[in-house]
């Protein structure tokens, strides 16, 4: 059964509001929803919404629940309250998207979802609900190519093939979680791998837990693994740091790292690309917060001015046609409210590193 969260019919208390501007195009007002900021990848996002904000001249108000269920439900119905209709919203769990979702349809609304997929049931409470997002089980598949990529230029670092891995997962049960490992499984089995896991555990997303659960890792199995995968780029610098303190590093970088070994990531931010410069971490995928908001942005831009129609792009990419294996894009009658962001594998050679400051 799936968990309902009340929300709370009170005034907010200590909402967190990030930013607004002022109104200008048209009356249109946009608010954000945002799972927590402190995450690189989701600050990112919202300075890009605050910046398309401003050259649009939008009124945008963008509220952090601090990865509080309850929070973002009272913030929304709050921010309805005020007259708010248009939403951009990274949900602190897929399963709020339905309650969410029936709050802006009783008003009229339009919400579009990012990083945090919607449940294929909430985008069937009407056709102005969006997910603009990328699969996860494509990052987790483009990971798995940037590790095979390595072990197939270092064929003596994985004998017989085998991948002796740590994997440092996200929050256990988000979609991220679920997928991305899956797609990275799928992928190193499909180029001939076999993983041996050595160790496996959650550091919910945080730079600081992944820290603590290498330290923990490198007394227990020192010597035993020859690759580090964290499922976004803060558990892995997380795991970076840890490995330079207890001194798994080397003068040669002709491998591309001067740790002793590799570690991968996912969403290719400024201090992941910052490490890979300094030979620290080997390679990230890029989960693009500035194309997803982007997109996220337009169709609520879009369906505010009435300038929306079904199969419109929004922010360059096109309307999904054809349903994929992950939910909510595997359902065929909402698949055109599906916007899908593509995920790219960064290594050293790759386009992105090269032009990123």
């Amino acid at each position: 059964m799936k968990r309902t969260i009340p929300f709370l019919a009170i005034a907010v208390v200590g909402l967190a509001m990030l930013g607004s501007c002022g109104n200008k195009e048209q009356g249109v007002r946009i608010a954000v929803l945002m799972r927590n900021t402190h995450e690189q990848l989701l600050a990112d996002y919202a300075d890009n919404v605050r910046r398309l904000a401003e050259e649009r001249g939008v009124a945008v108000n963008i509220q952090d629940a601090l990865s509080a269920p309850d929070t973002q439900l009272t913030q929304l119905q709050t921010l309805i309250g005020q007259g708010f209709r248009y939403f951009v919203i990274v949900p602190v769990a897929s399963e709020l998207s339905d309650q969410m979702n029936r709050m802006i349809a009783d008003v009229g609304g339009a919400a579009a979802y990012s990083n945090t997929s919607p449940t294929t049931s909430s985008l069937r409470i009407g056709p102005n609900f969006f997910y603009a997002s990328s699969p996860e089980v494509v990052g987790g598949r483009y990971q798995a190519q940037l590790v095979a990529d390595f072990f197939d230029a270092n064929p003596g670092r994985a004998p017989n093939g085998t991948v002796n891995m740590i994997l440092i997962v996200g929050e256990l049960g988000h979609p991220a979680q679920i997928f991305r490992e899956a797609g990275l499984m799928e992928g190193l089995a499909q180029r001939g791998y076999a993983v041996n896991m050595v160790a496996r555990g959650t550091a919910n997303w945080a730079p600081d837990q992944a820290n603590e659960l290498m330290n923990a890792w490198i007394a227990s199995f020192g010597g035993q693994f020859n690759v580090v995968v964290a499922q976004n780029d803060g558990m892995a610098l997380g795991a970076v740091q840890s490995m330079i303190q207890n001194g798994m590093v080397k003068d040669d970088t002709s491998d591309g790292t001067r740790l002793t070994v590799p570690v991968f990531g996912i969403d290719a931010t400024a201090d992941a690309i910052a490490s890979m410069r300094r030979y620290e971490l080997h390679g990230t995928v890029l989960q693009d917060a500035v194309g997803q908001s982007t997109v996220a942005f337009d169709l609520m831009h879009q369906v505010a001015t009435g300038t929306f129609a079904p199969g419109n792009s929004a922010g360059g990419i096109p309307a999904a046609t054809e349903a994929i294996a992950e939910a909510p894009a595997n359902d065929q009658s909402i698949i055109g409210q599906s916007y899908l962001v593509p995920f790219v594998p960064v290594d050293r050679q790759s386009e992105f590193f090269r032009n990123h400051p």
